[in-house]
């Protein structure tokens, strides 16, 4: 019997990622555009890990604010559980960039604790904390909203009289690489709160340029996401497929053949894209990064010698 049937449109909970240089009011667009999808008498949550700045807009929009200390992402978890706990149909997140940078900190920690300063190593414990985060995210029985801090340069633009003045630009999002495949809306909000989608699941906003999107945008997307047959309950996510003994005896012998750093670089880059993907466990990507070290060790040997 077939497992095929015709396709549905389900109601459907947010997962949103706006992000931008400083001052490009993320937050506020965010908190905005939470509002507009809230029903009469709802309550949204937001986590803020910038020092109290959510708080600042509490004059603005009505909302039960988590100043989170701790920036762990194991401190993400617990806040979007307690969030869920509540029922808040709607969480915001200021920022999910101070998961990264606290990422980064700590497997520069482990690589010089635990892994010889070995960075690659250090990363078979670091994804999968990185995965945690993503599945809470993923999980949560509501609509998310994340910001994002964007890597920042300057560049020089002419205005209408034709005068260069400096404008201030954002560049690629401060979290993992490939975060942007997580979320159904991703949003590139320039200094002039201009909103560019660059991503829409919905295909109502895809491309389009929105200048200062908030309540109305909010209500949009939550007209969107309710209209369609209900979501089923979601079941756990199934187990990913993990290197049998064949793939593993394949990939060892393919580090005792290199010749050279650029290959084994190379080489560690692909383990722990595969890690991420579930393709290898922590286990099998701890023991293909020692093989690489060792690797590598005796490759230099080889040229003092």
């Amino acid at each position: 019997m077939s497992g095929f049937q015709k396709a549905t449109k389900k109601q459907a909970k947010l997962r949103a990622a706006f992000f931008g240089p400083s001052g490009a009011g993320k937050t506020y667009t965010a908190l905005s555009t939470g509002e507009g999808m809230l029903a009469d008498g709802q309550r949204m949550a937001a986590i803020d890990t910038e020092r109290g700045s959510m708080s600042k807009y509490s004059d603005r929009f009505d909302f039960d604010v988590l100043e989170l200390e701790d920036k762990s992402i194991a401190a993400y978890v617990t806040a979007l559980k307690e969030a869920a706990s509540h029922g808040y149909p709607v969480v915001i997140i200021d920022s999910l960039s101070h998961a990264w940078q606290q990422l980064l900190e700590e497997i520069d920690k482990l690589a010089k604790a635990k892994f010889r300063g070995n960075t690659w190593s250090a990363w078979s414990e670091g994804t999968p904390l990185q995965r945690q985060l993503i599945d809470a995210i993923l999980s949560y029985p509501g609509h998310v909203i994340a910001t994002m801090r964007s890597k920042t340069e300057w560049q020089t633009s002419q205005d209408g009289n034709g005068k260069s003045r400096p404008v201030r630009v954002g560049l690629a999002p401060e979290q993992g690489k490939g975060v942007e495949y997580e979320f159904d809306l991703l949003l590139e909000i320039s200094t002039d709160h201009i909103a560019n989608v660059i991503k829409d699941r919905t295909g109502k906003f895809q491309d389009q340029l929105i200048e200062k999107p908030g309540r109305e945008f909010g209500k949009a997307l939550a007209e969107w996401l309710s209209d369609g047959a209900p979501a089923p309950e979601r079941k756990p996510d199934p187990i990913p497929p993990t290197a049998d003994d064949t793939a593993m005896q394949k990939a060892v012998a393919a580090i005792d053949m290199a010749d050279n750093e650029a290959d084994l670089k190379r080489f560690a880059a692909a383990v722990h894209t595969r890690q991420d993907n579930g393709f290898y466990t922590s286990r099998q990507a701890q023991e293909l990064y020692d093989l690489l070290d060792a690797r590598m060790d005796a490759l230099r040997k080889e040229v003092v010698a």
